[in-house]
């Protein structure tokens, strides 16, 4: 799962994305409303964290230009404000949370799980079966031929990306674009290496190599 964080306090910005990366997200992070409206409105998410507080446009100006827009992608709004109002401001912009901060990070993780869960049951299965192959997209359990496979964070995720589209060629791109925040700019062939293990782990058959365009996932 792909997250945009819109946050200017960049401790906290750092810290989230720390902790949402070691849970297996790719996530990109960013410091003002304009910023955020752009990499939203180009870039392909799954969840936005978006801060009420920013500099440029404020959150509740993003979201509603998203929302204008036609994006539907799920908003997590943040906000030092307290009361009632904020929060009826901040959803009827279209956001589809809202936290208070200080915030406990598991009570955030909670509402992400939450929120990615409900997109999931209203559009995207929350079960892949492709052959022998079955992933609980709300556990992240994976299993094959009955056989439950343990997966690092990162390992599921490239997996997710090719059990999603079985059947058809993923390039190394877009399993980068999907697993990896978009400042990633380390050796590309890191993405033979987790088709490697996933091999090894899950057994032959299963991943094919499409020379010179990408993998395919057996359907």
């Amino acid at each position: 799962m792909r997250v945009l964080i819109v946050e200017d306090e960049q401790r906290l910005a750092r810290s989230l994305a720390a902790g949402l990366t070691a849970e297996g997200f790719a996530v990109d992070v960013v410091h003002n409303g304009t910023d955020g409206l752009h990499r939203a409105t180009e870039g392909c998410y799954d969840l936005v964290i978006l801060d009420i507080m920013l500099p440029g446009l404020n959150g509740y100006r993003v979201c509603a230009a998203l929302r204008a827009a036609g994006n539907e992608t799920p908003v997590l709004m943040l906000t030092a404000k307290d009361g009632e109002y904020d929060e009826a401001e901040g959803l009827d912009t279209g956001a589809d949370d809202y936290l208070t901060k200080p915030f406990s990070y598991v009570v955030l993780l909670a509402r992400v799980r939450a929120l990615l869960r409900r997109r999931s049951l209203s559009g995207a299965s929350p079960r892949i079966r492709a052959g022998d192959l079955e992933i609980e997209r709300t556990s992240r359990r994976v299993s094959r031929g009955g056989r439950e496979v343990a997966l690092t964070a990162k390992e599921y995720a490239v997996l997710e990306q090719l059990a999603t589209r079985a059947g058809e060629i993923v390039s190394k791109a877009e399993i980068l674009e999907h697993s990896w925040d978009f400042a990633y700019d380390g050796d590309p062939n890191i993405v033979e290496v987790y088709v490697s293990v996933l091999r090894r782990k899950l057994g032959p058959g299963l991943i094919h190599t499409v020379r010179g365009a990408g993998y395919r996932l057996a359907p």
